[in-house]
């Protein structure tokens, strides 16, 4: 985005742009979302920043009166497959506070000191400040939303010292971690509950249909894992530093969301991980724009506004289960892995109510995956060689993975091939542009928008859609179901 356009952003405080840039104002010393109500400055007093690490780098603090970092992520961060977007998804995930920069460098494949160029050319700030605004952030966070000390706060959203913690929220807010619990409890966001629980709102871009996709997870929610039912969503969490569960409720502007965490350095991770499930940092702007461009697509569009594609929480586990569902009915699927589950699961320490068990880890699956899976014995043999692959580390399933070579590691499994490939690269990856061609339901979606069923044709004219076929693909498995509309695919 160029300046005249990021000043037209700001001049008609379109929402639609919060989480792309951050717009400075020299003048304040602040740095707000381009939707701020506050009065617009003169263009020669602002500044544009590509992410709030990079204006925090230059010295502004966030306002107070939009809260620049509760907004949604930027969807470049999908869109982009470099190693910037890459990178990012993977602070998003806490990777530098748990493994410092060298293990971000290690899991992105190069050197610290080629890592940090980059994403200062690109993003105006280091991974070290990028990782420390998401710091600030988790911290917020639980400021306002919970009761517990500032001194847990401090070590669970990251923080080596109390004095960091004050230091940076000082920095970054330009206020003390009281001021910003004293503003909360006068707008009654602290609750006071538990310790291990924290209530937060997930914002996205308008329209989005979050429906569609907790309907989707909710048609495949396994017996123990998860729980489903007409207004929400809940499902247990494995974590770096220990477990959770969480529930999602949809709004009209946001998704409420409730984590019950045995650890709460998790929180940042757990957030992103979710917001990921649900696709909430998707442009659906740009989605309509391009899709509704086609003729063919142009109804689904109106009938589907802000559709999103289901992501995931757990890499490994969106593999086994795209395993198992492969050429079998949905019910199917779910009725083979809840007895996986059931089986093999860990159960929760603090279960809730129906989540009581956690997907069974790949070690477990490696060496005891033949007790509790039924079926054919290939599939049997493919579980067991993708468990053992993850388990020994020859198959990393993160999120900062490129799309290409994750696609030929899972190819080399056998018993995978390019549909299961490309369905967990849309999931895993938050791919936006994979089109399963090979699925029978998006054929005979095809069929009923006019289009031919030939996956080649399909492939052809789908060109057109790039780079936003796995929303298509959405639209397709929609149209191959009469009546209300629903996803259709088996894993």
């Amino acid at each position: 985005m160029g300046t005249e356009e990021a000043l037209r952003a700001v001049a008609s405080r379109d929402a639609r742009f919060d989480g792309c840039f951050i717009h400075a104002v020299r003048t304040t010393g602040i740095y707000c979302r381009p939707s701020c109500p506050a009065r617009t400055p003169k263009p020669n007093n602002s500044l544009f920043f590509p992410t709030a690490a990079a204006a925090q780098a230059a010295g502004f603090r966030a306002c107070r009166r939009c809260l620049p970092d509760a907004v949604p992520g930027s969807p470049e961060w999908d869109l982009r497959a470099d190693l910037a977007g890459r990178a990012m998804r993977l602070i998003a995930d806490g990777v530098v506070d748990r493994c410092g920069v060298r293990g971000l460098a290690d899991q992105l494949g190069y050197s610290e000191r080629h890592l940090t160029r980059v994403l200062t050319a690109e993003l105006g700030a280091g991974p070290l400040a990028l990782a420390r605004a998401h710091r600030a952030h988790s911290a917020r966070i639980l400021i306002e939303t919970t009761a517990i000390p500032f001194g847990d706060v401090a070590f669970a959203a990251g923080f080596s010292s109390l004095r960091q913690f004050n230091e940076t929220l000082r920095e970054v807010f330009g206020v003390t971690p009281t001021a910003i619990r004293s503003r909360a409890q006068r707008s009654a966001k602290v609750p006071g509950g538990s310790a291990g629980a924290v209530q937060l709102r997930l914002p996205f871009r308008t329209p989005c249909d979050v429906a569609c996709v907790l309907r989707f997870l909710g048609e495949r929610a396994l017996a123990g894992l998860e729980d489903a039912g007409s207004d929400h969503y809940t499902r247990a969490l494995r974590l770096p530093y220990g477990t959770g569960i969480a529930t999602l409720r949809p709004h009209e502007k946001y998704v409420a969301c409730t984590l019950r965490l045995t650890d709460l350095r998790d929180l940042g991770s757990a957030v992103s991980r979710l917001r990921r499930l649900l696709d909430l940092d998707a442009d659906p702007v740009a989605i309509s724009e391009a899709l509704g461009a086609d003729p063919a697509l142009r109804s689904a569009v109106a009938q589907t506004p802000g559709v999103r594609v289901p992501g995931s929480v757990d890499g490994a586990e969106i593999l086994i289960r795209a395993v198992i569902g492969q050429q079998i009915s949905v019910a199917a699927a779910r009725k083979t892995t809840e007895r996986l589950v059931t089986a093999l699961g860990d159960p929760l320490a603090h279960p809730d109510a129906a989540v009581t068990t956690l997907f069974p880890a790949p070690e477990v699956l490696a060496e005891r995956a033949q007790e509790a899976l039924p079926g054919p014995r290939r599939r049997v043999e493919t579980v067991r060689a993708v468990a053992e692959a993850v388990a020994g580390g020859r198959l990393a399933l993160h999120t900062g993975r490129d799309e290409t070579e994750l696609r030929q590691d899972l190819e080399s499994i056998s018993g995978i091939g390019p549909w299961t490939s490309s369905y967990v690269a849309m999931r895993v990856l938050g791919a936006p542009d994979v089109l399963l061609t090979g699925d029978l339901a998006l054929r005979r979606g095809a069929g009923m928008l006019g289009l031919s069923e030939d996956p080649a044709k399909i492939q052809a004219h789908a060109r057109r859609w790039s780079p936003w076929r796995s929303y298509a693909g959405v639209l397709l498995w929609e149209a191959a179901v009469s009546g209300t509309p629903r996803l259709q695919l088996a894993s």
